[in-house]
């Protein structure tokens, strides 16, 4: 992925400020209950959207291309404010920036000018067409088939596609569609108009969350495409363009939890100072705040400092961020998820009622631990190319990383990560000599240790350069301080689970997890939290 040319904060703020006021003017908490409830997709507010009067799709296209040239930095950020919106109207849009993915990566350039350029300019709604009923997140088990139909000369002039696709966003609904299909050669992208004769958009789903949005099937019987809709001209590019952008869209997936977990703190944390139980505000009762706010805010906030950090390394140099993109989905929008749960639990019974908006939140989200791969999808793909990232490295990768955190100041829970990171690299190196790595369970215990640490490390790097911006500087290392010790914690029990329960002998791992000094690790975790659920409740 080329560098994207950034926004100016001016042009940024604008977006945000438009993205209040269409909630503010069209979208109502009742409009919203109303479109939950109907499940219907709300074209005509869609078509606003991408009109001349918001354009808001604009903030996908490179600026080449008649958009305006956001970088993932910003793309990141308008992504998170459309989830705290509504994550059913933020999953159309990004199905629009999913499904021109392919086209960005992979098309040739005149191919990018005229179908990235109509989408800039006609504000198509797009459908990315890759999922199959019997392959779910394994792209790779394709059963959508290209034929090549020849000319009298035996060329190439075009395909025959034949198969069926499920849980497309924007399916029903689309004026556009990328749709992967295997040809001779391997799996290919095509492009395909709405109303080409073989294109059949099946039933709308009727969804647990996210009900506003268009989700369909396809099928595609005997639909013929000219040769010249092969994206990129070539066959069998098709798994590396969406191998390219998973580091991106996932990413923006991540924002979407952070958005959707954001939406549901922050309305528990209103309702904590509304709401009055025996004589006090729930906002001062500990019960409350360390249970149901504390610990999420702190998830949510390492949430955000690892987005921001791939955000800024896929706005640079950087355009292979694949596991990246997994860790920051899957934590995210767990911690999203469970954010939205306690949210819930929040409200009491007042929350379980559909008034009071919460009961959607946690349905909307629910969505994204599943869609652009599931949690377990993303545990695997962190566990596997993160072992052979050590190995290859003999170590060094997350030993650099242990020794980067040791020049930290020690109040931001540097140190402890530290620890625990070195911690990590030995479990990782014994679980492959104890020949392990074939027991996805372990690689699973495995995927979460390296996550919490690596978004540990984000977390501490942000507390570290915090420039006073939101939160004050005493909070954010507070935040790290946590997360941290939550990190630590999650090595600790899994590194014991590994070498305890797998019936191998890890001598090397027990010595060190035994060292492991959890009682300075945890000193000073109740006065932290009482910082951090001030702030909150101030």
């Amino acid at each position: 992925m080329t560098q994207q040319v950034k926004m100016a904060p001016e042009d940024i703020n604008m977006i945000l400020d438009t993205i209040s006021k269409l909630e503010r003017d069209r979208l109502s908490l009742e409009s919203k209950l109303e479109m939950d409830k109907s499940g219907d997709f709300p074209i005509e507010l869609i078509r606003f959207m991408l009109g001349p009067d918001m354009a808001l799709h604009l903030v996908f296209v490179p600026e080449e291309y008649g958009g305006l040239g956001a970088g993932a930095t910003e793309i990141a950020i308008v992504s998170e404010r459309m989830a705290k919106m509504d994550l059913a109207i933020a999953t159309s849009f990004l199905a629009i920036c999913l499904g021109m993915d392919p086209i960005r990566v992979g098309a040739t350039e005149e191919q990018k000018k005229k179908y990235i350029g109509r989408i800039a300019e006609e504000g198509l709604i797009v459908a990315y067409g890759v999922t199959e009923p019997e392959a779910g997140s394994n792209v790779q088990a394709l059963k959508t088939r290209a034929e090549r139909v020849l000319d009298e000369e035996g060329n190439i002039k075009g395909y025959k596609i034949n198969g069926q696709k499920q849980f497309i966003s924007n399916g029903g609904v689309a004026d556009f569609y990328t749709i992967l299909a295997d040809t001779p050669e391997g799996p290919s992208f095509f492009a395909v108009e709405a109303g080409t004769e073989g294109l059949v958009p099946g039933k709308h789903e009727d969804k647990h969350g996210i009900r506003a949005s268009n989700t369909s099937s396809l099928v595609l019987e005997d639909l013929y495409l000219p040769a010249e809709n092969l994206i990129g001209g070539v066959e069998g590019q098709g798994l590396k363009q969406a191998n390219e952008v998973f580091g991106y869209t996932r990413l923006m997936v991540a924002a979407f939890g952070l958005g959707g977990g954001m939406a549901s703190l922050e309305r528990a944390i209103k309702y904590s100072k509304e709401r009055v139980q025996f004589g006090t505000p729930l906002s001062e009762k500990q019960g409350y705040t360390h249970t149901l706010l504390v610990p999420h805010a702190v998830q949510l906030e390492a949430a955000r400092a690892f987005i921001e950090e791939t955000a800024r390394r896929l706005d640079t140099v950087e355009d292979n961020l694949q596991v990246e993109g997994s860790i920051a989905k899957y934590f995210a929008t767990e911690a999203g998820d469970a954010m939205a749960n306690d949210g819930i639990q929040a409200f009491g019974g007042y929350g379980y009622t559909r008034e009071y908006e919460v009961e959607k939140i946690k349905r909307d989200v629910k969505v994204l631990t599943i869609y652009e791969g599931t949690s377990e999808i993303q545990k695997n793909i962190i566990s596997v190319f993160r072992l052979r990232e050590t190995v290859r490295s003999k170590g060094r990768y997350y030993l650099d990383m242990a020794e980067a955190l040791e020049n930290f100041p020690e109040d931001c829970g540097a140190r402890a990560l530290s620890v625990a990171i070195r911690i990590l690299n030995q479990v990782v190196l014994s679980v492959r000599a104890a020949k392990l790595t074939k027991s996805q369970h372990v690689m699973f215990l495995l995927a979460d240790m390296m996550v919490w640490c690596e978004i540990g490390k984000a977390l501490c790097e942000k507390a570290v350069d915090h420039d006073g911006t939101g939160k004050t500087l005493e909070y954010m290392k507070a935040a790290a301080r946590l997360f941290a010790r939550d990190a630590s914690e999650k090595v600790y029990v899994n590194g014991l689970k590994i070498a305890c329960g797998c019936d191998k002998d890890m001598p090397d791992v027990l010595e060190s997890l035994h060292a492991m000094n959890l009682d300075e690790v945890m000193s000073a975790r109740l006065s932290d939290m009482n910082l951090i659920a001030e702030e909150l409740v101030k």
